[in-house]
């Protein structure tokens, strides 16, 4: 019976129903797409190319663990195991080939060299000189091999600030100042994609397998092989020249053959380039070591069975066996790392979508049934009973959730692969990591659904269901002021908003302080939700001045918003997160990378900074600059991410030669001088030394890029830390341990022009000499890109929120048919009508801003304090005003056009049938 009355009362009041049901449809959307990218990050694919043909592969255990035993009172203990990864690829000894062939059942092991190897362009054999670019390299303990994917994978620890000066590599340059001979110009290459680039040693080739189809197998070490891909992209051949800037100089290498995969289709992940094995093992810089081992097992033999064998053949080393789907991640350890901070992403998404969705949800069921209430009062009136007023709210609300979840859940399937799609595009995530698309997603995002629109609906008619029915006929005609519970409910969240505001002021770090934030504002939202009818009233009272003055329409709208200030209410929330949210994703970036900046610009004294299109600046090119006129110092800067513990740091590695010529950290304890003097000294920023107990003189115990433990001396402790890194490393410790060990910047000090610099950087392609100012400038357009990111993961709620704002408004005009009729029937024209809902969105606006604007004025500031140490957020006044216009507009335009639309109809008629 209450089934078929809820049926009868959604098909009759369709505009009343409408409302919620576009705000379940698309929470049902976002909670599908986020949760399908936190899926993705705990199960999503990473299909093997490389080692296609290896069944079996081994590689070295990419983590740092640590293990804690806790003695329990009972005289038990409880051993716990933990596990990070680590930012760099880890590499295996390359005695495990002779432990790994020696075993029954292993028909084939092969090792395999992976290396950064980036074609940088073509050169007709013919015209290249073989002296016009350098072959020699730096040392072996200056070296690392590379897949220049790693650097910042891993979750959780010290912050993750944007890169500071010191760290720019823009991707192009007004003008490379390697000028090329006239008789001998490189042409570059016409499809550089963004896919990675790595070199290998041709020995390695049957791992795939790779094929040669044209020329053939490199045997000198100036001799390479490239993939079919590379080759049909540029017109390459046989004969041809091709410059190659890998872990050392680029050299120019002779293209001796061309090779595809055997029996499958091309890498669509990777370009492939082979050298000689000689040649390989130099470049690689890692003496004694492979990358992996790739094994075929022996005709017969069970692959489960020889897995086991060799996981105890190499049972206490740091080895791991992977077959099957486990290949992938060994390929790709970027796509592997990329899977924690897709959860991550995915998992904050998900939680500020979902508190966002359950607030417009309550809010609009509460709009829907407050504009119910004379209805629901006469149900009460002629005798229906508490338990079947909620019933028929109940099943109301399970009808039109049930279908805006289905919908919602269709919509949220194409806007998961939307947004996978943009992560990729922006670098977020790499293209390796597929997405998946299982059904948990959609059942939860129904489910959530479902259970928020039945329990909204219980929630807002509530107070309607258990009062007596006279008492409901009376508040159908007056409005009453908020329950009690209400009114609690609404302090302890307010009180909790301040809480949160309190913590994020003492969070040091962007992976603790970035949910609270946004926590903080819809927490403080909710509270203005419950107690906005107070701060409606509240807010009349000032607006009432300025209102009258307006007019007849003024005076209207102030009447309206004291006597209806619930239904106010339910239009200023949405408004208000808004405003709060926008304001909050906008300007967090920009608070901690102008902090960041500021740190940087004001600590590098350097008047040049060396940048490259490419990979890096090879130590070559360093060494070069040192040698021009003029030129005091050059400063090489590689970055990746140490652990200390489990937890992750941001390093540096610097050269120490000159390094007070070109660097200030702002040194508050020991001595630049020491550390400068010392090849394993360190020195660590004001937070990371308070955060680990140490000073000037403590030991600091960390693993490096690639998990290698080292001990270091804290030579001295620095300030700024948040434009430079927690932690500095002498380079050549920290370029030994990375897979891209060129340098991200170099810092040159003295007085030599561009032009000498320019000179000296002639014989080296790509590079470029830009003033302090310049590297600003390129570091701040990084900046952007960088939170383009976090725009594009939070723009789908605030897109949500601003649907919100419109439906609520419209909701709200939209129902007021009978209150417009009345005001035309006493006198009003339709200008004045039309003129006092203008006044009340503007109220509307104003309360709303000035609450939106507080919370995100808060908030912000809290975390400034926390972040930067300086209460000082970065608000940018032309995009503030932005948002308060773009509210406005929507705010205008959604009260507008219901209310011409609402009177059209004739007064008299409208009056009478509302009767």
């Amino acid at each position: 019976m209450m089934l078929r009355y809820a049926l009868q009362t959604i098909r009759d009041r369709k505009g009343g129903f409408l409302g919620a049901f576009l705000a379940l449809m698309c929470a049902a959307a976002l909670i599908t797409a986020c949760g399908t990218l936190l899926e993705t990050g705990l199960r999503g694919r990473i299909a093997t190319e490389r080692y296609a043909a290896a069944p079996l592969v081994v590689s070295a255990d990419q983590n740092v663990h640590r293990t804690t035993v806790k003695h329990k009172g009972n005289g038990k203990t409880k051993v716990k195991h933990k596990a990070k990864p680590v930012a760099e690829r880890a590499w295996l000894p390359a005695d495990i080939l002779d432990r790994v062939s020696a075993l029954e059942g292993v028909g084939k092991a092969v090792p395999e060299l992976t290396f950064m190897a980036q074609p940088m362009s073509t050169q007709p054999m013919s015209t290249l000189p073989m002296s016009s670019l350098p072959v020699s390299g730096r040392s072996a303990s200056s070296q690392a091999a590379t897949s220049g994917q790693a650097a910042g994978r891993g979750e959780g620890g010290a912050r993750s600030e944007p890169r500071p000066l010191a760290e720019s590599r823009p991707q192009s340059e007004p003008r490379p100042l390697a000028e090329p001979h006239p008789q001998s110009e490189p042409r570059p290459l016409a499809h550089l994609s963004a896919r990675p680039s790595y070199g290998h040693s041709w020995a390695s080739a049957p791992l795939t397998p790779f094929r040669l189809v044209a020329g053939r197998a490199p045997s000198a070490d100036d001799d390479v092989v490239i993939d079919r891909v590379l080759a049909g992209q540029n017109g390459l051949k046989p004969g041809d020249r091709l410059i190659v800037q890998s872990t050392r100089a680029p050299r120019p290498y002779r293209i001796s053959g061309i090779a595809a995969p055997a029996g499958q289709r091309d890498l669509r992940q990777q370009t492939s380039l082979f050298f000689s094995s000689g040649e390989a093992e130099r470049l690689a810089a890692r003496p004694g070591r492979i990358t992996a081992l790739g094994v075929t097992p022996a005709p017969g033999t069970d692959l489960a069975r020889l897995k086991q064998r060799v996981e105890q053949a190499l049972k206490g080393t740091s080895a791991q066996v992977a077959t099957g789907e486990d290949r992938g991640p060994v390929e790709f350890l970027d796509a592997a790392g990329a899977r924690i901070k897709l959860v991550s992403m995915g998992g904050a998404m998900g939680g500020t979508s979902l508190l966002v969705a359950i607030l417009v949800v309550v809010g609009t069921f509460a709009l829907s049934i407050q504009q119910r209430h004379r209805e629901l009062a006469l149900l009460r009136a002629i005798a229906a009973t508490p338990g079947q007023i909620r019933r028929l709210l109940g099943r109301e609300a399970l009808v039109v959730g049930a279908a805006a979840g289905v919908l919602g859940v269709l919509a949220g399937l194409p806007l998961a692969d939307w947004l996978h799609g943009r992560f990729i595009d922006m670098g977020a995530i790499p293209v390796t990591l597929e997405r998946t698309a299982g059904v948990f997603p959609a059942c939860a995002a129904l489910v959530v659904t479902l259970v928020g629109a039945w329990a909204a609906a219980r929630i807002s008619g509530r107070r309607i269901a258990r009062i007596r029915p006279a008492e409901a006929m009376a508040e159908s005609a007056v409005e009453r002021g908020p329950a009690r519970g209400r009114i609690v409910a609404g302090l302890v969240l307010l009180a909790g908003g301040a809480a949160l505001v309190g913590v994020l002021s003492v969070l040091r770090t962007e992976a603790a302080a970035t949910p609270v934030t946004f926590l903080a504002v819809v927490v403080s939202a909710t509270a203005v939700s419950l107690l906005g009818p107070y701060l409606v009233r509240f807010a009349s009272v000032l607006l009432a001045g300025p209102l009258r003055a307006a007019g007849a329409g003024g005076s209207l709208a102030t009447a309206n918003i004291r006597g209806n200030s619930a239904r106010m209410a339910s239009v200023v929330t949405p408004l208000t997160l808004l405003i709060g949210m926008t304001c909050t994703v906008l300007f967090v970036q920009p608070t901690l990378g102008d902090a960041a900046r500021t740190q940087a610009r004001d600590g590098v004294r350097a008047t040049w900074v060396l940048a490259a299109q490419g990979p890096g600046v090879p130590s070559e090119a360093a060494g070069a600059v040192r040698g021009a006129p003029g030129v005091t110092a050059a400063t090489e800067v590689v970055r990746t991410t140490v652990r200390v513990g489990l937890d992750k740091y941001q390093a540096q590695g610097v050269t120490q030669a000159g390094l007070a010529r070109t660097w200030d950290p702002d040194v508050t304890s020991g001595s630049l001088t020491a550390f400068t003097h010392g090849h394993d000294t360190a020195a660590i920023s004001e937070l990371a030394a308070d955060r680990l107990g140490l000073r000037p003189g403590s030991a600091l115990r960390l693993h490096l890029g690639d998990g290698t433990p080292a001990s270091l001396t804290v030579a001295a402790v620095y300030r700024r830390g948040l434009g430079f890194g927690d932690l500095t490393l002498p380079h050549d410790l920290l370029a030994r341990h990375m897979d891209n060990p060129l340098a991200a910047t170099v810092l040159v000090a003295g007085h030599g022009s561009r032009d000498e610099l320019a000179a000296a950087l002639q014989r080296f392609p790509g590079l470029s000499v830009l003033s302090a100012e310049t590297a600003d400038r390129l570091q701040a357009d990084r900046q952007q890109e960088n939170a383009a990111v976090n725009y594009c993961a939070m723009g789908l709620i605030l897109a949500f929120t601003a649907i919100a704002v419109v439906n609520t408004l419209a909701m709200s005009v939209s129902e007021r048919i009978r209150e417009f009729a009345m005001l035309r029937l006493a006198g009003a024209t339709r200008r004045q009508v039309l003129r006092m809902l203008r006044a009340e969105a503007l109220s509307v606006l104003l309360i709303s801003t000035a609450l939106g604007s507080g919370i995100a004025l808060a908030v912000l500031t809290a975390f400034s304090i926390g972040m930067t140490g300086s209460a000082a957020p970065s608000v940018l006044p032309l995009l503030y005003a932005t948002v308060v216009g773009a509210a406005a507009l929507l705010a205008l335009a959604a009260t507008a056009l219901p209310g011409r639309l609402a009177l059209r109809a004739r007064p008299a008629e409208t009056a009478m049938s509302r009767q």
